[in-house]
C-alpha cells in the first residue's frame, strides 16, 4: 500500500507498480502466483536453463563477455563478465526475440539507471550496469532495482509530477516529459515485459512437457 503523504495522483500508480512487480518476482521464483481469480497456482522457481533459454534461432540474450554478442546482436552493453546482447532497431522489419534473461535483464537496467538519473548521481550508464547469467542473480540484480526506482518515487513530490527533467535518463523521452509521464512509462514496461516472461515461462513448461510424453 503506498504512503498516504505521497501525491495523490501517484499513489495509484506506485500501487500498480507494486503489484506488477510483486507478481513478476512470483512468477519467477514461486512458490504461487495468483492465477488472476484469487487462487494461488504453483509455479517453480526458474532454472538457469530456462532463464537463458533460446526458443527460436538467433535469440537476443546475455553472453559471457569473452565469447561475444549473439548472431542477431552487434554489440555487447554493461559491465562485467556478461553482457547484454544489443543491435540497432530495424525500422523495416520485427525486432529480434529476445529471451527470459534479456527482458530481466532490460528492466533491471532501466529502473536502475532511471533511478540513479532521479534520484543519484545522475551519471550511471547501461555500460556500468552488472549483468548476471544465472537466475538467481537475474531476479537479485531485478529486486535490487525495482526497490531502487521504488525510493525514488517516494521522494517525488506533487510540483514534481509536472516537471520537466526531474529524471535525466539519458535512453528515454525523461528529458522532454513530464515525470508523472514517465512514472506511467515505467509501469507499462513493466507490465508488458512481465507478461511476456510469464508467457515464455508457459512455454517452457508446455514444451518440456511435450517432450518427456
Amino acid at each position: 500500500m503506498a504512503d498516504p503523504e505521497l501525491p495523490p495522483r501517484l499513489v495509484p500508480l506506485l500501487e500498480q507498480y507494486d503489484f506488477a512487480r510483486e507478481r513478476l518476482v512470483r512468477r519467477l521464483a514461486g512458490p504461487t502466483v495468483d492465477s488472476g481469480n484469487g487462487v494461488p497456482v504453483a509455479v517453480p522457481p526458474i532454472t538457469d536453463e530456462e532463464y537463458l533459454w533460446e526458443p527460436v534461432p538467433d535469440c537476443l540474450s546475455l553472453r559471457r563477455r569473452a565469447s561475444g554478442p549473439g548472431a542477431a546482436a552487434t554489440g555487447l552493453v554493461g559491465a562485467g563478465v556478461w553482457g547484454r546482447d544489443t543491435a540497432p532497431p530495424d525500422p523495416a522489419g520485427a525486432p529480434p526475440f529476445t529471451t527470459i534473461a534479456w527482458r530481466l535483464a532490460h528492466l533491471s537496467e532501466m529502473l536502475a539507471v532511471r533511478a540513479d538519473h532521479t534520484a543519484g548521481s545522475r551519471t550511471a550508464t547501461r555500460d556500468d550496469y552488472t549483468f548476471h547469467g544465472d537466475a538467481a542473480g537475474g531476479l537479485a540484480a531485478f529486486d535490487a532495482a525495482s526497490a531502487a526506482w521504488r525510493r525514488a518515487l517516494l521522494a517525488v513530490d506533487e510540483k514534481s509530477l509536472d516537471t520537466i527533467g526531474v529524471s535525466s535518463y539519458p535512453y528515454g523521452s525523461d528529458p522532454e516529459d513530464p515525470f508523472l509521464t514517465i512514472v506511467w512509462w515505467v509501469n507499462q514496461e513493466l507490465l508488458h515485459h512481465a507478461a511476456e516472461i510469464a508467457l515464455l515461462r508457459d512455454l517452457y513448461r508446455a514444451l518440456s512437457a511435450a517432450r518427456r510424453s
